[in-house]
């Protein structure tokens, strides 16, 4: 109360006082009879405020400031406290009481009721008792509309407004806890366009011994710290969901799916035709110039009816358009949907303005996906269910969305042109068909990488060598990528360079082992220095030979998987072959195993990605692929399939390259061998035995070119070899000779002079048949010469 105690006046339904207190002279100078009868209103300084205007009309209580004036001029404060009483004729009347309010606490009112932040007072019954001019502009109501309601309870006081649900229970813990609680709520205030995020604090009021008299509620605008939280966590997800895979379309879908979560109601990702290709983005910025295709679309609406342009269809934009000016400019466009830009955005389609219309979208975004200074696609984001629209922050926001959506798109374009060039290296290295020969009946698969790691260097041949032996090879390039596919490509011409000097299969695993580690060296000191340089090149490799006149094999492997042998019961098993170091380790020797192989059974060459897989060790692929392989007389294309489909999943994780190789024996009726004397007189012998050959297998067509070579083979192995002799004739594709000595010196072919004696004789075999050579054996070298048959005896 103030220094003058309580003042009362008293005023009729005219507005005219009837009764003033000796403390109302007090406080305005005013005596009775100058104020009896005359208009209350005149006695004020200042109009009441609205609230208390309208609470006279209604009529109800009213409490609160107003500002009157003292018979010597002065304006006076007070805190005023309006009821309404009935007269006998049923009129109003209005009981005043007025007090003049401390200096503190004047200070203390004016500071709550100029405090920006919104506050409201309540009582323990959680009622609000008072509330500053900031909560009466959030809440758009005066006070008094607010005196006697709950927290967040409509005006009506029969509903609970939006975005204070559970607030009940938080106002219940203060006033009974006595202990300040937080609180968060969206509202949209009277005028705004949008909801403000409010951070709201609740605090117990006490009295002097402590016990809760009441509560404080005061409220801080956090809208724009919510909103920048928001767009952090927003980029924060953007970085795990956009880009999961390296396929361009998903992650158009990932960059659609973000935007229509967090920011717009549509949005449509276009890429450029050429980037969904693999192919290099083009630096033209016409819009005109550019063919889109739609990579992607997404609504808040089922099924996406705002969409005009399908899925996968190709498509351009007008270079006026907003899309076309951002596209032009690289920038990403920010526009509302009004009359004339409506018909911008269309750029000369009708069906996409009947759209813009019919939904109601009224605000856009233009974002082009721009990466390494190339525009990759566009990005159009639309609001329509949302009221408010676009903003400089969503704006912002948008484009760096978009511009970790680019990165990841020309990252996975990268991926799949070098992808696409890999597998085309890799097609263009493996035997396409399997070569002519007799040896053994073969199959084979090759499963590329599903994943990101991209193509890798899994390889496998079949390759003829002399006397109707073929050499069988499969291999595996440490890496992936075109330069794993590079060097399996060196390694597959280096072994068939090597089996074509017909090396023992140790043997060519150490030179293959050499060519490595060259290949390694050979490596610059800036490669050695780059991050992204691929390392160390190492691989497997096996290599096995069969011959089908002796029914034996020989094999040995560096570093690779074992192979398996299906016996012509059905029966399968891997070969105890010594496992050797991988390639590229060097220093550490192969070891050759030899074996008979009945006719009829089949060889499983493969690489590790066939038998090692995530969650799966080693044993149980290699006994998953033992189960696959087992059983009879099935076909070797039916087996290569049973075994993919039992052993991979949909999406290998690793190269996966399988030979299946039957064997095939050639009778004795197709190889005549003769022991040759070490004596010159032994040669006219020689042509005689070859030309009866010849003539049994009906070849007398090749009888002439035969005696010929012959001779010349046979006397080499006299005058330059040693015993034993031995001259061998074999029919399968091609007609075989072949003569043997106990000589390691290999021929050489050179140029006669003409006065020369000698040197002609290998010249004349070159020239007279498809090929020829030597191999080292274990007893010495055999020099061999292969005649093509008449056509007749080829179709046999």
């Amino acid at each position: 109360m103030g220094e003058h105690g309580v003042a009362t006046a008293a005023v009729d339904a005219r507005g005219l006082v009837i009764a003033w207190s000796a403390v109302a002279r007090q406080v305005l100078g005013y005596e009775r009879g100058e104020v009896l009868g005359r208009r209350a209103a005149d006695l004020l300084a200042r109009a009441l405020p609205a609230s208390a205007r309208s609470r006279l009309t209604e009529p109800a209580d009213w409490r609160g400031p107003v500002h009157a004036r003292h018979r010597d001029g002065h304006d006076v404060e007070l805190e005023l406290e309006a009821y309404p009483l009935l007269d006998s004729a049923g009129r109003t009347q209005w009981f005043l009481t007025a007090t003049v309010p401390e200096p503190a606490a004047r200070l203390r009112r004016w500071a709550l009721d100029q405090l920006p932040v919104p506050i409201a007072l309540f009582d323990q019954d959680g009622l609000a008792v008072s509330a500053n001019s900031a909560m009466e502009r959030v809440m758009g109501r005066p006070q008094q509309d607010l005196l006697g309601r709950r927290v967040g309870v409509s005006v009506d006081g029969q509903r609970r407004l939006p975005g204070f649900e559970g607030l009940d229970d938080v106002v219940r813990r203060v006033l009974r806890t006595g202990e300040p609680m937080p609180y968060e709520a969206w509202l949209r205030a009277p005028g705004e366009a949008r909801e403000h995020a409010w951070l709201v604090s609740l605090s117990p009021l006490k009295d002097a011994s402590g016990d809760v008299r009441g509560m404080c509620l005061a409220a801080i605008d956090s809208t724009e710290q919510f909103l920048a939280r928001r767009r952090l966590s927003m980029l924060n997800e953007s970085s795990n969901r956009i880009g999961s895979t390296l396929d361009v379309s998903r992650t158009a879908e990932e960059l659609a799916e973000v935007c229509t979560d967090h920011l717009a109601d549509f949005v449509i990702v276009d890429l450029l035709d050429s980037v969904l290709a693999g192919e290099e983005a083009t630096p033209s910025p016409d819009a005109d110039r550019l063919v889109f295709r739609r990579a992607a679309h997404r609504s808040v609406l089922e099924g996406c009816p705002e969409a005009v342009v399908p899925v996968g269809s190709r498509h351009t934009y007008d270079e006026g358009s907003p899309s076309g000016r951002a596209l032009a400019t690289g920038r990403a466009l920010l526009y509302e949907a009004d009359d004339v830009t409506r018909l911008r955005w269309a750029g000369g389609s009708p069906e996409r303005a009947r759209s813009i219309e019919v939904h109601g979208i009224h605000s856009m975004m233009a974002v082009p996906l721009r990466a390494r200074g190339l525009t990759l696609g566009l990005s159009i984001l639309s609001r329509h269910r949302t009221a408010e629209p676009f903003g400089e922050d969503d704006l912002l926001l948008a484009e760096e969305l978009a511009a970790h959506a680019a990165v990841c798109v020309d990252n996975a374009r990268r991926y799949t042109r070098e992808r696409a060039i890999a597998l085309e290296l890799q097609r263009s290295l493996l035997p396409h068909r399997a070569p002519r020969q007799s040896a053994v009946e073969v199959a084979s698969r090759y499963q590329p990488a599903s994943t990101r790691a991209g193509i890798g260097g899994d390889w496998f041949d079949v390759i003829p060598l002399s006397g109707a032996r073929v050499g069988l090879v499969v291999g595996d390039v440490v890496g992936h990528g075109v330069q794993a596919s590079a060097t399996m490509g060196r390694l597959r011409t280096a072994v068939r360079t090597l089996a074509d000097v017909d090396l023992a299969p140790d043997e060519l695993l150490t030179q293959l082992d050499d060519i490595v580690l060259r290949l390694d060296s050979e490596r610059t000191a800036d490669e050695a220095e780059d991050a992204e340089s691929p390392g160390e090149i190492g691989a497997t490799c096996l290599y096995a030979v069969y011959d089908p006149v002796a029914r034996r094999c020989s094999m040995a492997r560096a570093g690779h998987p074992p192979p398996a042998l299906i016996a012509p019961d059905g029966e399968a098993v891997f070969l105890d072959l010594p496992i050797g170091p991988p390639l590229g380790v060097g220093g550490l020797p192969f070891e050759t195993a030899e074996f008979d192989v009945p006719e009829g059974s089949v060889f499983a060459l493969y690489t590790d990605g066939l038998v090692q897989a995530a969650g799966r060790d080693l044993d149980h692929g290699l006994d998953r692929l033992r189960q696959a392989l087992r059983g009879t007389g099935r076909p070797l294309e039916e087996t290569c399939d049973g075994v993919l489909g039992s052993l991979l999943t949909d999406r290998p994780v690793d190269d996966v390259a399988l030979l299946l190789a039957r064997t095939r024996a050639l009778d004795a009726d197709r190889v005549a061998v003769w022991d040759v004397p070490a004596d010159p007189a032994s040669v006219g012998r020689a042509r005689k035995l070859a030309c009866d050959q010849l003539s049994a297998w009906r070849l007398e067509e090749l009888t002439f070119v035969t005696e010929l070579v012959v001779s010349e083979l046979v006397t080499n192995a006299i005058r330059y070899g040693g015993s034993p002799i031995q001259l061998r004739l074999i029919r399968e594709a091609t007609l075989v000779c072949e003569v043997s000595d106990s000589s390691a010196t290999a021929p050489h072919m050179r140029r006669a002079r003409a006065f020369d004696e000698g040197g002609r004789g290998l010249l004349l075999v070159a020239q007279l048949t498809q090929r020829w050579g030597s191999r080292h054996t274990r007893t010495g070298k055999t020099i061999w010469a292969e005649q093509a048959l008449p056509d007749e005896e080829q179709a046999v």
